[in-house]
């Protein structure tokens, strides 16, 4: 038993305390562990998901497994993203071209606005 001056003064069993604030952690960890599992599984559905566009279905897989896509056309990556995502390959591979046009315009933005000013 141990002194609280917290309630009244009065004593309590410790163990008691200590046991509930045991079982509360570990409830909290198994709700934390099946959230972690819920959104694992509904971000996989997503990725296959016919309501997701072809990029976000790409992006979801790029998050799930901290890769980006390869920009190689012809790269061995394409038939597993594109299987994994339940994509075509030509799917996949136009928004791997989706992505360099988008970079490229951005480069030539980038040059155009540092030649103007350079005058």
């Amino acid at each position: 038993m141990a002194f609280d001056p917290a309630r009244g003064g009065r004593h309590y069993d410790s163990t008691v305390a200590s046991d509930n604030w045991m079982a509360d952690h570990r409830e909290r960890i198994a709700l934390e562990e099946s959230e972690r599992l819920e959104r694992k599984q509904q971000e996989l559905l997503q990725q296959t998901s016919e309501h997701s566009t072809p990029a976000e279905r790409i992006r979801i897989w790029e998050r799930r497994h901290g890769l980006t896509l390869p920009r190689d056309a012809n790269h061995r990556l394409l038939n597993i993203v594109a299987r994994q995502t339940e994509l075509a390959l030509d799917q996949v591979r136009e928004e791997q071209q989706r992505r360099v046009e988008h970079i490229n315009g951005e480069v030539a933005v980038a040059s155009t606005a540092d030649s103007s000013g350079a005058t």
